[in-house]
């Protein structure tokens, strides 16, 4: 056997290679003063972190105070947490620690997209709510406006606007209401002639009544004019609406040798307002169309939901192949009483934007004379409160509207106005 020889012992230790070597006193000591240093500059640091946090939430608070608005913090369960002294103001104290659904059920919905109203013990308040969550998505915060005295302002203002309307169509008014009455009563004066026969004064009679009937339809336009946008309000279903306009409107077309094309995309979409006014309006500019296009020409009204600057809304869409209608004319398009008809009163574009006015909307045209004309009639959706924990309203049953058919008395969406 051959003899084994033993390794040293330093051969048989492994040492790494990384190993530090160990730290002296004066190492140690060094490492503890650098490590007090970033202690101290950390706790510097935390100290003026916490005196701007202190200052900043002095602020916030001040600012809470200040705001006019009231501030509404809901958490994700739907508790208020945090309120400001003006919403405490509104809704009362001790908000904070209710449930939100409590205080939002007493909101009711109003005509005016965003708007509440609200019954409080000095009355019935107007109130503006948004709402804005959070990126974290723990918490919401609700803005609301008192809004009541610039809501008195707005319908002072319309009444003065409607008003001062009245003032201009009184300047119009006389030469409007003589002629007719003047050549009412020549007709009524020849009924007393006893050389007349039977069949001239027949004849005459149908003239002075024809000339009673256009004062009669006048003085109904003056009327709707004057009253601006009615009171029956309800909700309605935007393609009941639509195709009722279709029916009413396509054997009209038909029989003046016009395509008529109707199109709905709002499957059940809903709209809050005066169903009987909107179907007058709509009908009135739908006829206006019909008329101001030649035979062969085409018709659409095409309805449509979508953004818009007040939030969702509804466009009637209302396109002829018509003249078009010049631009100087449609400067004055929607004046009282203007009109180049002779059988019309001037008064429908009138009334038919009063009414889009009275429920948020409008009434806009594009025209190109010589490539027919484009009537939009919008409208805000406004049929469901906009503040959480509020149920949506019901759609009810709603009757067929009664449809006036003014179709004389606006402008001609393709073509020279209508009245």
């Amino acid at each position: 056997m051959m003899p084994t020889t033993a390794k040293p012992a330093t051969e048989s230790a492994t040492v790494p290679l990384d190993a530090a070597p160990p730290l002296d006193a004066a190492q140690l000591a060094e490492a503890f003063a650098l490590f007090s240093r970033a202690s101290e500059e950390l706790s510097t640091a935390y100290n003026a972190l916490q005196g701007q946090v202190v200052q900043l939430t002095e602020r916030l608070t001040v600012l809470m105070g200040a705001l006019p608005a009231g501030v509404v913090v809901v958490n994700r369960v739907g508790e208020v947490v945090q309120v400001n002294r003006a919403a405490e103001l509104l809704f009362g104290p001790g908000l904070s620690g209710k449930a939100w659904h409590s205080v939002a059920c007493a909101l009711q919905p109003t005509e005016t997209p965003g708007e509440m109203s609200f019954e409080c013990p000095e009355g019935t308040r107007r109130l503006s709510v948004s709402e804005t969550a959070l990126e974290s998505g723990d918490e919401r915060i609700l803005l609301v406006h008192d809004v009541t005295d610039t809501h008195r302002m707005r319908l002072a203002a319309e009444r003065n606007e409607r008003l001062a309307a009245m003032g201009e169509m009184v300047a119009g008014l006389a030469h409007q209401l003589r002629t007719p009455l003047a050549a009412a009563l020549l007709y009524a004066g020849n009924l007393r002639q006893p050389e007349l026969g039977p069949a001239e004064r027949a004849m005459v009679a149908e003239r002075a009544i024809e000339r009673l009937r256009y004062l009669e339809r006048l003085i109904r336009d003056m009327l709707l004019f004057a009253r601006g946008d009615s009171l029956g309000r309800q909700d309605f279903g935007v393609c009941e609406l639509a195709a009722e306009l279709a029916h009413t409107l396509e054997p009209l077309a038909r029989a003046r040798q016009i395509e008529f094309v109707a199109r709905c995309d709002c499957g059940d979409l809903a709209v809050h307002g005066d169903r009987k006014a909107l179907g007058g309006a709509l009908t009135n500019l739908l006829e206006n169309a019909i008329q101001a296009t030649e035979p062969g020409g085409r018709v659409s009204c095409d309805v449509e939901s979508g953004a818009g600057a007040q939030g969702r809304e509804v466009r009637f869409v209302i396109r002829d192949t018509g003249r078009g209608i010049a631009p100087e004319v449609q400067a004055r398009l929607f004046d009282p009483f203007f009109t180049t008809r002779a059988e019309g009163t001037g008064l429908g574009l009138a009334i038919a934007r009063g009414v889009a006015r009275g429920h948020g909307g409008d009434i806009a045209l594009q025209s190109v004379p010589g490539a027919g004309s484009m009537f939009t009639l919008t409208l805000p959706l406004n049929h469901a409160p906009s503040v959480p924990g509020s149920a949506p309203a019901s759609v009810p049953d709603s009757p067929s509207p009664s449809m006036p058919t003014d179709a004389g008395d606006g402008a001609a969406a393709g073509g020279a106005p209508a009245s």
